[in-house]
């Protein structure tokens, strides 16, 4: 500290770090100026020193002129109550006028002002406390450093996962759980512990299937089923990126996992009620279609925040494996209890997702944390240097500071609209090929155990077994689109590859795949390989890339409409590609197959534009 004397009065010199209300006394020099009293304020916390510079006629005590700042609005890195974070550029303590604006740095959506006392200015970030099971791990809470944001990334990614392999986890039991809703009774009962006077039955095969899908049209039924979850989910993913960008991810994906664990715990609990009525269960697949769709833009959007373009594609690679692992575990899960008591095959995967979405609302953090080095683009940071700048040369401030704040206005990120989010070049193209892309895979998903069975005449149990394996083979397809398109920087091309592949790989599966067991096998994974591989890039890190696309200048809002949007239209083929193949089938597995290929095809042509655009870009650079 520095006291002053002759006649104008002292200068006050900040220092790095004072105690929490030390009282500063300068006495005034010559010419008998009174003295004054200042209070200094600083306080340690996560990442910058809280320091403020008040005169005597601004406030006493300090802390009530502080609380009204704290509850200020927006929210910052971590979404849970707001404090406020100072850096001190230039303090003049006599003077005493306080204008405020607010601004937003647009480098990572935290809500700033810039706060100036006359020749004073401070940046002031609303940012906010970690949820509080972050701050229960010594581990991730506390100063953000290279080694803390490396565990930070590592818990996000492995946590994301975790979330979204509980989504298709609670989603897989209703394919396990229809072969004991309609059955041919005199086959099924295999537990000689249950003694059945088959006798009483006659000739009636449907006895033991659950009503109302016990009558001739269960298949239809069953499919209304599938139907009515996918066009939910399908319609709630362009309505869920809209609310994702305009509420806290920590809130949207925690309140949408324990919604879809109570629409799944409801759908078992109607084994238990002995609902028969075909209305219940279309209604709880509509209902959890809509809150399921919450997930994906959610995940994708905290993955994206937290790592960068450089190995994004390699990354989600392998985190969009949980699709995969959701599918068998569910089909696991499941299992145990189908032959028994099939409620709890909905029932304890509705638990695991509930409990998992308890678990975000505590440890979910959706944006990464702003390292020191970020500051030195910040564009508050930089409007506050030059407001330093102007006032060490003995200029007033008023001008460059309205100006600097005015500009920081404008740069206030807000929410876009679908129509702005589909005019980002290539959201359409690859919208479009998601949906033929989409439209094979979940075909599939939802047909292979059942082609399997016919063609190659395996048991249900093995044919089940084998069908997993496309999985299998779209894990690897996955990983290694991820890695081709992050080696190259072509995700257009990478996709198109895969695709022109696929078309021959389907043809030839059709044709030997039911040879032998071997051939069942290897072809099954290779199919997987291909068909998954596109439809895992355009799921993840183009939807990524596209979010946070150059035209946005920087608009982190954009992401999870862009995700929605995309993954939303490939939802939309997901459910057309299953019923197609359903009315097709009977007229014979070999048009099934002609339909996928010449959905390949389709997907393939769709991104033709970006090929080009993507090869004569790296010709020009080459």
């Amino acid at each position: 500290m520095a006291g002053g004397g002759g006649g104008g009065g002292a200068r006050l010199d900040t220092p790095e770090d004072v105690g929490l209300e030390d009282d500063i006394r300068e006495g005034g020099g010559g010419g008998g100026a009174a003295s004054t009293e200042k209070k200094i304020y600083a306080l340690h916390c996560s990442r910058y020193l809280i320091m403020g510079c008040w005169g005597p006629s601004i406030v006493s005590p300090l802390g009530v002129e502080v609380s009204p700042l704290a509850e200020g609005p927006g929210e910052g890195l971590h979404g849970g109550p707001s404090y406020v974070e100072y850096q001190q550029v230039k303090c003049d303590p006599y003077q005493s006028r306080w204008d405020s604006k607010n601004g937003v740095n647009s480098q990572n959506g935290v809500l700033g002002s810039i706060m100036h006392c006359g020749k004073m200015a401070f940046l002031i970030k609303m940012t906010s406390l970690p949820p509080i099971g972050i701050r229960l791990l010594p581990s991730l809470d506390g100063t953000p450093n290279s080694s803390r944001t490396f565990r930070y990334k590592i818990f996000i990614l492995i946590f994301t996962f975790l979330c979204y392999t509980s989504y298709h986890l609670s989603r897989k039991p209703i394919s396990v759980v229809k072969s004991v809703l309609n059955r041919n009774c005199s086959l099924s009962i295999s537990d000689p512990s249950v003694v059945v006077n088959t006798s009483s039955h006659g000739n009636n095969t449907k006895w033991c299937d659950w009503k109302p899908f016990d009558q001739d049209n269960a298949g239809s039924l069953l499919g209304s089923l599938d139907l009515a979850y996918l066009f939910s989910y399908a319609v709630g993913m362009f309505i869920s990126g809209q609310v994702a960008e305009r509420v806290h991810l920590r809130y949207f994906l925690s309140a949408g996992m324990i919604s879809s664990g109570i629409m799944t715990i409801l759908f078992g609990m109607g084994y238990f009620w002995n609902i028969h009525n075909i209305a219940f269960f279309i209604g709880i697949q509509v209902i959890g279609g809509l809150v399921q769709s919450s997930g994906w833009p959610s995940v994708v959007t905290c993955v994206g925040n937290w790592y960068g373009k450089g190995k994004r594609g390699l990354i989600m690679g392998i985190w969009n494996s949980h699709t995969s692992v959701g599918n068998i575990l569910g089909s696991l899960i499941a299992g145990i209890f189908v032959n028994t008591a099939w409620g709890w095959s909905f029932i304890v995967p509705g638990i695991i997702i509930g409990t998992l979405g308890i678990l975000v609302f505590f440890f979910m953090v959706p944006n990464r944390a702003t390292e020191s080095s970020d500051l030195e683009d910040d564009p508050l940071i930089e409007s506050l240097k030059s407001v330093d700048r102007i006032n060490e040369y003995g200029a007033t401030n008023s001008q460059s500071s309205q100006t600097s704040l005015i500009s920081l206005d404008k740069s206030k990120e807000k929410p876009i609209s679908l129509w702005r989010a589909l005019l980002i070049p290539g959201v359409i193209e690859f919208s479009l090929c998601l949906f033929f892309a989409k439209l094979v895979s979940y075909t599939f998903l939802f047909w292979l155990p059942k082609y399997i069975h016919e063609k190659a005449n395996y048991d249900p149990e093995k044919a089940a077994d084998i069908s997993t394996l496309f999985d299998v083979g779209g894990i690897f397809g996955g990983i290694s689109a991820g890695l081709l398109s992050d080696f190259t920087g072509m995700r257009a091309t990478t996709c198109v590859l895969m695709l022109a592949l696929s078309a021959p790989v389907l043809y030839i599966y059709n044709l030997y795949g039911s040879l032998s067991l071997a051939h069942s096998i290897g072809l099954s994974m290779v199919c997987g390989f291909f068909v998954n591989g596109p439809y895992a890039l355009i799921t993840t890190a183009v939807s990524a890339d596209l979010g946070t696309h150059e035209v946005l200048k920087g608009n982190s809002k954009a992401l999870s409409t862009v995700t929605a949007i995309i993954d939303g239209t490939g939802s939309i083929g997901a459910a057309v590609g299953p019923l197609l193949a359903g009315v097709i089938e009977s007229s014979g597995w070999n048009n099934v197959f002609y339909m996928l290929i010449g959905s390949d095809i389709m997907a393939l042509l769709l991104l033709l534009r970006l090929l080009y655009k993507e090869i004569s870009s790296s010709l020009r650079r080459s």
